[in-house]
């Protein structure tokens, strides 16, 4: 990926699902500004290993390199990635053909249609990578609508907590939903657990 000079039309989807703009941006470019660095999806790839999720969500494909480190601790897993961009998705779908991964579904198209069509055909989501849409508004609402099949062993994972002002004020908002009983601030990430205890926890880490 990171070698490649391949361009890729990608579309830029404004909140409230309006098409902003188009740009070609080529693979390489995606790989190097858009991909989280490896111990990241190290983590990732520990936790589900760890917690064993069994309904996995993601909003925001990319090039699918997190979405195989989400998926390839379990293959009986069941993982569905949503992307907004077409292109984008289909190297995506290139690259989890290459790694022989059979239990990711891409779902592609604007996150406010196709998020609440996904939540209505699964019955819980046990862990969730928020990747998306980096503005408050929309990252509160698809938190929101995560939420009404959330279960107390979910895990939700918010990407770029500190990217932007509305960033950092979705992030606090979603430490003070009562449903949220512990966080865990590792700047880049934002980890939420919804165990049953007596008091909220939120704890931040260097990592």
């Amino acid at each position: 990926m990171l070698n490649s000079n391949v361009e890729l039309l990608v579309e830029d989807f404004g909140t409230g699902g309006i098409l902003k703009k188009e740009k070609k941006l080529s693979i390489s470019y995606i790989a190097s500004h858009y991909i989280k660095p490896k111990k990241y999806g190290q983590l990732l790839f520990r936790l589900v290993n760890h917690f064993q999720p069994k309904n996995i969500l993601e909003i925001g494909t990319s090039l699918g390199i997190t979405t195989l480190y989400i998926a390839l601790p379990d293959r009986r897993n069941n993982v569905v990635t949503l992307e907004g961009s077409i292109e984008t998705a289909r190297i995506a779908a290139l690259n989890f053909q290459m790694e022989n991964v059979s239990n990711i579904n891409v779902i592609t198209g604007e996150f406010s249609k196709t998020l609440p069509k996904t939540i209505k055909k699964l019955e819980s989501l046990d862990f969730v990578y928020f990747d998306g849409n980096h503005r408050k508004l929309p990252t509160l609402n698809y938190f929101e609508q995560c939420l009404k099949i959330h279960n107390d062993k979910s895990i939700f994972i918010f990407d770029d907590i500190y990217h932007s002002k509305e960033m950092k004020e979705a992030w606090a908002a979603i430490k003070e939903h009562p449903a949220v009983t512990l966080t865990i601030d590792l700047f880049s990430l934002g980890i939420v657990f919804f165990i049953k205890q007596p008091a909220k926890q939120h704890f931040t880490l260097r990592f």
